[in-house]
Parts: C-alpha cells; sequence; structure tokens
C-alpha cells in the first residue's frame, strides 16, 4: 500500500503516447486566443483584465529593462498555475511534481538573468558575491558562501514546487483513503474525515495558485538584481 501511493508521481503512457507531453500541451488548448476585433467575448475579456493586473503586480519591482519579460513570465504564471490545478482532478497526472521538469524550468531562466547581469553589469552582478566592508580575513570565505547561495537559487526554486504539490497530493491520498476504509466501520467518523479531505482540497487548489506565483515572483526578484 505504501508504494501505492507514490505510482500517481510516476509518468503514465497511453498507447505509447506519454501523458506527460498531452499534460504540457493542454494548458494551451484551454484558453481562447483572442482576435482582431474590437469587441472580445466576455471570457477572452476577463483573461485579458487578469493577465493585465497580474503582469502589472509582478512588473513593480523590476526596472525598465526587466519589463521585456512580461509576456514570458505570465506565460510561465498562467502554464504553472493550470498544471497545478488541473493535478488535483480526480485520473490526472501533475508534471510539476515532477523535479526534473520543474528544474528544467528553473536552471534555464535563472541562468538567463545570471547571463544578462554578467553582460549589462558585471561588476554590480559580481558585487553581490562580496559585500561592501567585508573584513579581509573574512572575504574568501564569504565569496564561497554567496557562490554556493547563487548555484542553489534554481535548485530551491525546483525543489520548493515539487515538494509542496508532492506533500499536498499525498495527504489528500492519504485522508481519501482513511475515509474510504472507515466508511464501513465508522461512518460519523468518514464523514468528517470527508469534511477534512474537501477543506484540504480547497487548500491545495490555493496551494497550486500560490506556489506557481511565487516560482515567477522569485524569478522577478533574481532578473531585478541583474537589471
Amino acid at each position: 500500500m505504501a508504494l501505492g501511493f507514490f505510482d500517481q508521481f510516476s509518468s503514465p503512457n497511453l498507447m505509447g503516447i506519454p501523458l506527460m507531453a498531452l499534460a504540457l500541451c493542454l494548458p494551451w488548448l484551454l484558453y481562447p486566443t483572442p482576435t482582431n476585433r474590437w469587441l472580445q467575448n466576455r471570457v477572452i475579456e476577463l483573461q485579458g483584465f487578469f493577465i493585465n493586473r497580474f503582469t502589472q503586480q509582478l512588473l513593480l519591482p523590476l526596472n525598465v529593462g526587466g519589463h521585456k519579460w512580461a509576456a514570458l513570465l505570465a506565460s510561465l504564471m498562467l502554464f504553472l498555475v493550470t498544471l497545478n490545478v488541473l493535478g488535483l482532478l480526480p485520473y490526472t497526472f501533475t508534471p510539476t511534481t515532477q523535479l526534473s521538469l520543474n528544474l528544467g524550468l528553473a536552471v534555464p531562466l535563472w541562468m538567463a538573468t545570471v547571463i544578462i547581469g554578467m553582460r549589462n553589469q558585471p561588476t554590480h552582478a559580481l558585487g553581490h558575491l562580496l559585500p561592501e566592508g567585508t573584513p579581509d580575513a573574512l572575504v574568501p570565505v564569504l565569496i564561497i558562501i554567496e557562490t554556493i547561495s547563487l548555484f542553489i537559487r534554481p535548485i530551491a526554486l525546483g525543489v520548493r514546487l515539487t515538494a509542496n504539490l508532492t506533500a499536498g497530493h499525498l495527504l489528500i491520498q492519504l485522508i481519501a483513503t482513511g475515509a474510504f476504509v472507515l466508511l464501513p466501520m465508522m461512518p460519523t467518523v468518514a464523514i468528517l474525515t470527508t469534511i477534512v479531505l474537501f477543506l484540504l482540497t480547497l487548500l491545495e487548489v490555493a496551494v497550486a495558485m500560490i506556489q506557481a506565483y511565487v516560482f515567477v515572483l522569485l524569478l522577478t526578484l533574481y532578473l531585478q538584481e541583474n537589471v
């Protein structure tokens, strides 16, 4: 039974087609495509409103040079939110529970921010490795520590998203299994457990959205240091 709880995190195949690839393409099929008309329908207008508001909030701490990333960051936010929320539906697979996928998103984007900093303002970018006024004896140690913390950033991005979603899925499955087992023996306790499961599911929907926002927000903070 213990191994069965982790089966939901293995990438399934259907007729030789990896469902992870289909899950990665699905979010872009769910959102309506804007047209060239003056007036759009209500769904497209509501979608545009939320994207504009999110982009404005996301770009507040960024300098003008970082505003070029607006389309990329907004698209990444929509992509992660959709994958995370759809993964809470029954009989679905959540690609963002795979550390390989999250690192595949985090490492290139983090590396892009570092390269931008090294190209545009190398002195300022390298200055983060050594705070001003550091005693001479601590200079080598601080440089090593700051370099390690710099390279840990993409790992922290990927592990944070993976760990939060994996823990939530496991907790939901454990409580659902408990409610199913308790139903014939203690119906009252099973009903209370089901109520807890419903509240936890609502919490996981919020966590799915928040983790996607935190992922993108941390990227903007890394970008702000280098633009």
